[in-house]
C-alpha cells in the first residue's frame, strides 16, 4: 500500500512562507513525477508544480517565481517552498504521485491559510 504523508501546512499573514513536505511510502517504484496539487473552497483541484525524476519542474502561472518544487528520489520525498503568499493561495495542498507508468496516487492534504 503507497501512502503519502504531508506536512508543513499552517497560517501565515500575507507575505510571508511556508515550506511543505511529502514523504511517500510502500511499494513504489519508477517515478514519473511527484509534485503538489491544491483546492480551494468551491474550485477545482489544480495544479500548483511538478517535478519529474528527471528534474524537469512545472508551475501553474499563478505561483511562477513565488514558489519552488524540489524532490529527492533517493527519499521519495517532495518539498514546496512558498514564498510572498498571497491570501487566494489558500486551499488544501495535495501532494501527488505517478510512479509505475499507470499508478497515481494523494496525499490527505493539508490546510494552507493565508491572512491578509
Amino acid at each position: 500500500q503507497v501512502q503519502l504523508v504531508e506536512s508543513g501546512g499552517g497560517l501565515v499573514q500575507s507575505g510571508g512562507s511556508l515550506r511543505l513536505s511529502c514523504v511517500a511510502s510502500g511499494s513504489i517504484f519508477s517515478i514519473t513525477s511527484m509534485g503538489w496539487y491544491r483546492q480551494a473552497p468551491g474550485k477545482q483541484r489544480e495544479l500548483v508544480a511538478l517535478v519529474t525524476s528527471g528534474g524537469s519542474t512545472n508551475y501553474a502561472d499563478s505561483v511562477k517565481g513565488r514558489f519552488t518544487i524540489s524532490g529527492d528520489n533517493t527519499k521519495n520525498t517532495v518539498y514546496l517552498q512558498m514564498n510572498s503568499l498571497k491570501p487566494e493561495d489558500t486551499a488544501v495542498y495535495y501532494c501527488y504521485l505517478h510512479y509505475g507508468g499507470t499508478y497515481r496516487r494523494w496525499g490527505q492534504g493539508t490546510q494552507v491559510t493565508v491572512s491578509s
